[in-house]
C-alpha cells in the first residue's frame, strides 16, 4: 500500500491529474483516476474506476479468476488521504481496464448496480478503519 508509518503522511507523490492510481487494503484493491491533488491538505481526489475484492491472500495484480470485481465508473468521486494512494502499475490495470470496457453493453451512462456500491462502501470503511492515523492528519 502507499502509506507506511515509516514514510509519513506529507510524502511526495508523482501523481498527475488522469492517472489511475490504486487504494489497497486487506480486503481488495480501489482503482481511480486522479482529478487533483489538494497538496495543502494532503488529500487526493479520485474518480473511482473498479474494485476488485481478493478472494483469498493474493495480491490484487495477481492473476486470479476468483477475484470479483465491480464498475464504479457512474459512481461519486472521493477525497482520501494522499499516502493511501500508490500508482497502478500498467501490468496490474491492463487487463482489469480490458475487462471492464469489454463488459460495455454500448449504452453507456449506467449507474453503478447496488451490490457495487455497497462494496465500495465496505471497503472504504475497511481502510479507514485499518488507518485511522491517516485520517487524523487530515482534521488537524
Amino acid at each position: 500500500m502507499g502509506f507506511s508509518s515509516k514514510q509519513g503522511f506529507l510524502q511526495e507523490q508523482p501523481f498527475q491529474p488522469c492517472q489511475i492510481v490504486c487504494l489497497e487494503d486487506a480486503t481488495g484493491c480501489l482503482y481511480a483516476e486522479v482529478i487533483q491533488i489538494v497538496e495543502a491538505r494532503q488529500i487526493c481526489w479520485v474518480r473511482p474506476l473498479l474494485l476488485t475484492l481478493k478472494a483469498s491472500n493474493i495480491d490484487c495484480w495477481e492473476e486470479n479468476k476468483s477475484h470479483s470485481w465491480y464498475d464504479l465508473r457512474s459512481g461519486s468521486d472521493l477525497f482520501y488521504p494522499l499516502a493511501l494512494f500508490r500508482a497502478a502499475l500498467d501490468t496490474e490495470i491492463l487487463p482489469l481496464l480490458s475487462a471492464l470496457y469489454a463488459s460495455d453493453t454500448g449504452s453507456g451512462g449506467e449507474p453503478v448496480d447496488q451490490t457495487g456500491h455497497h462494496q465500495l462502501r465496505q471497503f472504504i470503511q475497511s481502510v479507514w478503519q485499518s488507518y485511522p492515523d491517516a485520517f487524523g492528519a487530515l482534521s488537524a
